[in-house]
């Protein structure tokens, strides 16, 4: 394995102390032309890369890298969420290291560790986990953490999460102002706390709307399209079947309308869909839509602010959500 050429080896080549040869690659002044040209073309040819990280650090400065934990890159609002996030951070000098826990609570534990040992000057985290209490020493020892998408538990930090319980009253509102009485609720895995918020919104209009028995037609696990496909049809298949879906979120979506394409009669029942997605506008999906660029970029905004003044008031930002009908959540029930 060929090892990156140190410091003290381009130090050697260009016949230079090691404190001249780190003033000369940290851009230092009062360094003589010859010397700083020796230097340089001495670093040039051994393939010498500097590292800003370990530099940074070493002059008491502070690392501008910063750490985002994603639930799912694969998913295209948290690829929404990182592209809002690097764009803001690029306006201050700061770079984005991103990985995904997959929204395994272990996994967020161990990449946090990792981004930690990294030296990331901030963290940005979509909870996974239920308690994050472990980050406090960090914090207190001045990592600045942001969350997003969902709050965390055991510490108190800045957090940019949407109007999820607003926008399933509106969506579940709307189907009702339509005719339905038998609304199908089809979640994420019950563990996370936007599936939380929304399912127990769903039960209470519901249950406002004098419909006693919704949780019947209430089903979790809906992760991927292929398992909200698998949860729609079997609701699709029971005797007293649903005539509207909400589907609460962008693959729980997916998998409905793949659902209800093999279903007869499929094409009749009515459908709003929870976070916009690509293609939704020529499917004439009516969904609840949010900015999701515009919410990772208010995160990173938070991080920035909080990296520069670690005293200021704690912040929550709830980004407002609202229904765009298209067509498919205002059909009617047969």
């Amino acid at each position: 394995m060929i090892r990156r050429p140190t410091l003290a080896i381009v130090a050697e080549a260009a016949g230079v102390s090691l404190k001249t040869a780190s003033r000369v690659l940290n851009g230092e002044p009062n360094v003589a032309a010859a010397t700083r040209e020796r230097v340089q073309d001495a670093a040039a040819s051994l393939g010498f890369r500097r590292n800003a990280v370990a530099a940074d650090l070493a002059r008491g400065g502070f690392s501008r890298l910063v750490g985002f934990i994603t639930g799912d890159l694969a998913n295209e609002f948290y690829s929404a969420l990182a592209s809002g996030i690097e764009r803001e951070l690029r306006e201050h000098g700061l770079q984005l290291l991103t990985a995904s826990s997959d929204e395994d609570p272990e996994r967020e534990s161990s990449l946090t560790g990792e981004l930690l040992e990294r030296r990331v000057g901030a963290l940005i985290v979509t909870p996974a986990g239920a308690d994050h209490s472990a980050l406090r020493g960090e914090i207190a020892a001045g990592l600045t953490v942001v969350v997003v998408d969902r709050p965390a538990a055991g510490m108190d930090v800045d957090t940019v999460v949407i109007d999820n319980r607003g926008g399933t009253r509106s969506a579940v509102e709307h189907l009702l102002a339509h005719g339905h009485r038998r609304i199908a609720f089809v979640g994420d895995e019950p563990h996370l706390w936007t599936y939380q918020e929304r399912s127990a919104e769903f039960l209470a209009v519901m249950a406002e709307a004098d419909v006693s028995d919704a949780g019947r037609w209430l089903r979790s696990g809906a992760h991927s399209a292929a398992a909200a496909r698998d949860l729609v049809a079997e609701l699709l298949a029971a005797p007293e079947p649903p005539t509207a879906v909400l589907a609460a979120n962008n693959r729980a979506t997916v998998g409905t309308l793949q659902a209800l394409h093999d279903a007869p009669g499929g094409d009749q029942v009515a459908v709003v869909g929870f976070d916009d997605f690509e293609l939704a506008d020529l499917l004439d999906i009516t969904v609840v839509a949010y900015d999701a660029v515009e919410m990772g970029r208010r995160a990173a905004e938070l991080a920035v602010a909080r990296s520069a003044d670690p005293e200021r008031p704690v912040e929550l930002v709830v980004l407002p959500t609202h229904v765009v009908a298209r067509g498919s959540g205002e059909r009617r029930p047969r």
